[in-house]
């Protein structure tokens, strides 16, 4: 029963091999392969961004990300991992763009709401996601980013390190920062009271 559930669910290598055929496909021309990468990848892609910038520009900057891929293609390395490149590019982006518009907070992503919830508890959870939305848009952005890289679309340390171009220590300075000030910030709600 076991050996059937490891047969069904693929490995991380498997996963690294298709990306890796596919990106030969897309290097010959082939643009059902190029579509089926996208399909594989901008969701996460998509979340990282959209954590560093507004919807708008996180989607120019996945689909700049892409391009880059694109454009790669025909020199790429087998051994390279795309997921790992893909999101790097993305986060320098962000970065980029961030630095282009010092000063502007990022706007909250609205979470997308369940109608099976009544008002009550969907007007709670509402507020909760708002605040940890508020919460986590004032951290510097390379603690955003490796809280989301983490946390949110769960990267080991070791790979979102490598995403951003720095040490696992530094990395888990980053984080453990990151959970001060987001504790700080969302104390009231660990004492039971609200805002």
């Amino acid at each position: 029963m076991t050996l059937d559930h490891h047969i069904a669910t693929p490995s991380r290598s498997d996963e690294i091999s298709r990306d890796a055929a596919l990106i030969a496909e897309i290097a010959a021309g082939d643009q059902d392969s190029a579509r089926l990468l996208v399909q594989r990848h901008s969701k996460p892609l998509y979340g990282l961004a959209g954590r560093m910038l507004n919807a708008s520009d996180a989607e120019d900057v996945v689909q700049e990300a892409f391009i880059r891929l694109w454009n790669q293609a025909k020199r790429w390395r087998a051994e390279a991992k795309i997921a790992t490149w893909l999101h790097r590019v993305v986060y320098n982006l962000c970065i980029d763009h961030l630095r282009k518009k010092q000063g502007i907070d990022l706007d909250a992503i609205p979470e997308p709401t369940d109608p099976s919830q009544d008002l009550y508890a969907h007007h709670a959870n509402q507020q909760l996601a708002n605040r940890l939305d508020a919460a986590l848009g004032q951290l510097p952005s390379r603690q955003r980013a490796a809280v989301t890289l983490v946390y949110h679309l769960g990267f080991s340390q070791l790979e979102a390190a490598q995403i951003m171009e720095i040490g696992v220590k530094a990395l888990e300075s980053l984080l453990s920062r990151a959970r001060k000030t987001l504790r700080q910030s969302l104390k009231d709600l660990h004492n039971g009271s609200s805002s």
